[in-house]
């Protein structure tokens, strides 16, 4: 199954390296099935680590084809790509693009397009990197399937 993206904005009082308390609006990705689901998940995961008030202020789906992700600590922002899938058209011989986006977390821009080049090492078709920009997205979540305490069908 395809994972659908949803981009959840946060709006809270953060207190900076300097001790000034500023509002701040932070987006974060979460793995979800609906809007309603979303924004319950993104809940559950960020109130642990607010220690104010804070407000959902928006959520909208996020295009993403392929998200590449990274161990290293150093790796702390994430990058969107635009990349473009090239095929030729048989009966005209002409050249077609689509394009897709992609996120990829790296420490820069050049660990970023390493990091895709890697990640497109076993694609068969023929591709372009048009674009790559740091996003502001601070951290992504993905699905977590519930364990329930008791089987469906326990054993008889």
């Amino acid at each position: 199954m395809m994972s659908e993206w949803f981009e959840c904005k946060v709006r809270y009082e953060k207190t900076l390296e300097n001790g000034l308390v500023k509002k701040v609006t932070e987006p974060y990705l979460v793995d979800a099935l609906s809007f309603t689901e979303a924004e319950k998940r993104f809940i559950e995961e960020i109130e642990p680590f607010m220690s104010g008030d804070f407000q959902v202020t928006d959520i909208k789906r996020a295009k993403y084809a392929e998200l590449f992700e990274a161990d290293e600590e150093a790796a702390d922002r994430w990058f969107k790509a635009k990349v473009a899938f090239i095929t030729l058209d048989e009966k005209s011989g002409a050249e077609k693009r689509s394009n897709q986006n992609m996120l990829i977390q790296a420490a820069d821009l050049r660990d970023a397009v390493k990091r895709l080049d890697k990640g497109m090492e076993g694609t068969m078709a023929d591709y372009v990197i048009v674009s790559i920009a740091e996003t502001p997205i601070m951290d992504i979540f993905h699905y977590k399937a519930e364990t329930d305490a008791k089987p469906e069908f326990p054993d008889a």
